[in-house]
């Protein structure tokens, strides 16, 4: 693939998924390094705040300055806290265990990092999500220009990912709308057993629509917009690769989503043996089958482009994921 041309469109991506274990690091690490071996300037920002690891994948001894400088006021500014990695074109910003507690972070807190995540100067920023739908975490995935959601092909991943898809999508439409009333519906319709009798988008659509239609039509033009994007990780099999595709099937059927299956990462042993080793697969053995999954990840998100209706590729989905 050609070198990347360096511009001022800078793209930020959000690995998210709500379960821990889904390789969310691994593919952060791997892609973040692949985009900077084409001359793209990327940074890599490890939000796990409750484990941050992202330095281990890249064999980066735990970094004396982190998060918790900024937030602590202890610097001024978050530039003063990146570091370099050791490869070319590739920095880290991470996270340090005490700080934004996903149970009870602060949200002038959050809403401080995520405008200062947004000043950061490169050309790809991936923030690697920790587990769970805590606001700081759901907070982090809407803020991007792309959230993509790791999955593995286990039941436990599957609902997991949807729980975290359904809160993401319902907190993004409350943020939407302004009547108290609508946030309230909102609010009620993610309880599952909740009395009003709203079991899907649709019902909550309705149940606004009967209440203010104007607000509803914003909820709508929201849902238009927000396509989040989908890897599925420790592939094994056909049926597995297939999983992508009924996901994103019913993510259109109940949600009303387009979500982008971007692609899939076969299992490989040499993932284990690249993580003991504390050095990226696609360096350690980049022949390796997993390896090739994650740099045709890499250069699909390379080629999508932010335009007025959200991240597009240059290819169809099936296309992308097939090829």
């Amino acid at each position: 693939m050609d070198p990347i041309q360096n511009n001022d469109q800078k793209v930020i991506w959000t690995i998210g998924g709500g379960k821990g274990g889904s390789g969310k690091s691994f593919i952060t690490a791997n892609i973040g390094v692949c985009l900077a071996e084409l001359g793209a300037r990327v940074i890599l920002i490890d939000a796990d705040l409750g484990g941050a690891n992202l330095h281990t994948f890249l064999g980066i001894s735990p970094p004396s300055h982190t998060l918790s400088d900024f937030i602590k006021k202890r610097v001024a500014d978050l530039r003063e806290v990146i570091i370099p990695t050791g490869i070319p074109n590739l920095q880290l910003l991470t996270g340090a265990e005490d700080l934004l507690n996903a149970a009870d972070a602060k949200s002038v807190q959050r809403r401080k990092l995520l405008r200062s995540i947004q000043t950061l100067e490169g050309d790809y920023i991936f923030v690697d999500l920790g587990a769970g739908n805590s606001l700081s975490v759901l907070d982090f995935f809407l803020m991007s220009d792309g959230g993509i959601l790791m999955v593995t092909p286990e039941p436990t991943s599957i609902e997991n990912t949807y729980r975290f898809l359904k809160s993401a999508f319902y907190r993004r439409l409350k943020q939407t709308v302004s009547s108290y009333r609508v946030k309230t519906l909102i609010e009620g319709a993610m309880d599952r057993k909740n009395e009003m009798g709203i079991r899907s988008p649709q019902d909550l659509f309705q149940a606004v629509m009967d209440v203010d239609e104007g607000e509803a039509k914003r909820m709508l033009e929201e849902t238009e917009s927000f396509r989040p994007n989908l890897i599925l990780n420790q592939v094994r099999s056909k049926k597995d690769i297939e999983i992508g595709f009924a996901i994103r099937s019913a993510c259109q059927k109940y949600f009303g989503l387009r979500l982008h299956y971007l692609g899939y990462v076969v299992f490989d042993q040499e993932v284990s043996d690249s993580i003991r080793k504390r050095r990226p697969l696609v360096l350690e053995n980049a022949r390796s089958r997993a390896a090739q999954c994650v740099r045709e990840i890499a250069y699909k998100l390379a080629d999508l482009r932010i335009d007025s209706s959200g991240m597009k590729g240059s290819r169809t989905e099936d296309e992308q994921v097939e090829s």
